[in-house]
């Protein structure tokens, strides 16, 4: 098997956790990017063997500095923190920085649909990052996750799972394409080790469909105490962040349909888990020991 470096961007993160960790499962060398490299996450990443490294996406000396000698990289940013112009910026600079150090394949993870048009601002600011990187003249894969299973772990969530409720804003019958930063990160690994097979595409992914209800009731299970979907108004959510409004919006009136049978056909050895799997592993009596989050 050829030993590849892959810089990794967001190692401390969610998707750039898991996708380290599959990348290092699999016996690849593992440059792990962040701006905490002291931080508890960064410590667990070295004990696995990673190269722990500084660097900042709003420095572009320290990007060019830790790309300089990888092979690949996988490139994560988020405006949540920020905003989608901070974002569209930082990916445009870890992009350019990429390009520089003349790597031989960018997977960039984005959005279901954002090339869609959706109108979503965290969406959009994403496919102008994918843009760029179609333009930048290095070998290129986007991945697209749906929604996120992880984020019912947290939350306005988990504040509404410690009273019973699974408090969602769209209704129990719409259909809802999810996905675990665990499966993003073996997929993301997948895309890394067969770049000659993904260069130049572009690919939604998913795990599991489910509606709202469908989640209660998955949920219930899990929790083992009853859990019943209560419909958040677009209003309630709005008045936190217009952006996720919007999200929820297009959820509601679109969707977000991937292709999930295809996906597990064809990549089996990505380990795809349900909802139902997710849910079974999470410690829900630990979890819900945390403080609440601000409403």
């Amino acid at each position: 098997m050829l030993t590849v470096t892959v810089a990794v961007t967001g190692a401390t993160g969610a998707q750039g956790g898991a996708t380290a960790r599959a990348l290092l499962a699999a016996g690849h060398r593992v440059r792990a990017l962040t701006r905490r490299p002291k931080s508890p996450a960064a410590d667990a990443l070295r004990r696995l063997g990673a190269d722990v490294r500084h660097a900042d996406l709003d420095d572009a000396p320290s990007l060019r500095a830790a790309l300089t000698g990888a092979d690949s990289l996988f490139a994560v940013t988020t405006p949540f923190g920020t905003d989608t112009a901070t974002e569209t910026r930082q990916g445009r600079t870890l992009v350019d920085a990429a390009a520089a150090a003349r790597l031989g394949h960018v997977v960039f993870t984005s959005a279901a649909h954002a090339d869609r048009g959706t109108g979503i601002p965290h969406y959009e600011s994403k496919h102008l990052i994918e843009r760029h990187l179609r333009e930048a003249g290095v070998p290129w894969t986007v991945i697209a996750p749906a929604a996120f299973m992880d984020n019912y772990a947290g939350g306005w969530t988990l504040d509404g799972l410690r009273d019973g409720t699974f408090a969602w804003p769209m209704p129990a019958h719409l259909p809802l394409t999810l996905i675990p930063a665990a499966d993003i990160g073996a997929f993301a690994a997948l895309v890394l080790l067969r770049r000659d097979e993904f260069t130049g595409r572009r690919i939604d992914i998913a795990s599991d469909t489910l509606t709202p209800g469908r989640i209660a009731e998955t949920l219930t299970a899990a929790l083992g105490r009853p859990v019943a979907h209560q419909e958040v108004s677009l209003e309630q959510v709005r008045k936190w962040s217009t952006d996720l409004a919007a999200m929820f919006a297009y959820f509601t009136t679109h969707g977000l349909d991937v292709d999930v049978a295809g996906l597990r056909r064809d990549y089996p050895e990505v380990g795809w888990h349900t909802f139902a799997d997710w849910a079974a592993g999470q410690d829900w009596d630990a979890l819900s020991a945390t403080a609440p989050a601000h409403r």
